[in-house]
């Protein structure tokens, strides 16, 4: 199935190792901005905040992350970075990602997160993953 959204990165010289290839932690790191990058294009944030009615914020922290390193990117590689809604539940999202140079598969990995209500003072409660952004992601699931 094609992207859901795509976008580019850079390898900068602080992402690379003293081999001068791209470090594990980088595709992490460009994965979540990818993922708040994604979530701008559907009209919503990674965090988004009701102070007024003080209800908190609702977030989405991280249940699970993984990535599988299949070839080396090295400084100044130019990277294709696609996500796919893998799985929508009534409170998880799990979104997809594959870092392409050109056709060569550098990388693929997955994050869950949980759409959470943070409340000062009483922490994270899982929440219903709120309309309209349900809808706009729905139509985006992988379907087999």
């Amino acid at each position: 199935m094609p992207a859901a959204f795509t976008t580019t990165r850079c390898v900068e010289f602080a992402d690379t190792d003293m081999a001068g290839i791209i470090h594990f932690t980088t595709f992490f790191r460009m994965m979540e901005s990818a993922e708040h990058e994604f979530l701008r294009s559907l009209g919503t944030s990674v965090v988004e905040k009701h102070p007024e009615d003080g209800s908190g914020a609702i977030g989405w922290p991280r249940r699970e992350a993984q990535c599988e390193f299949h070839s080396p990117a090295v400084f100044e590689d130019e990277l294709e970075l696609g996500i796919t809604v893998e799985r929508m539940g009534r409170s998880s999202l799990t979104l997809g990602y594959e870092f392409r140079r050109g056709h060569t598969l550098i990388a693929n990995g997955r994050m869950k997160t949980v759409c959470c209500r943070v409340t000062p003072g009483a922490g994270l409660t899982a929440v219903e993953i709120p309309e309209p952004l349900r809808g706009r992601l729905g139509e985006l699931v992988e379907r087999e």
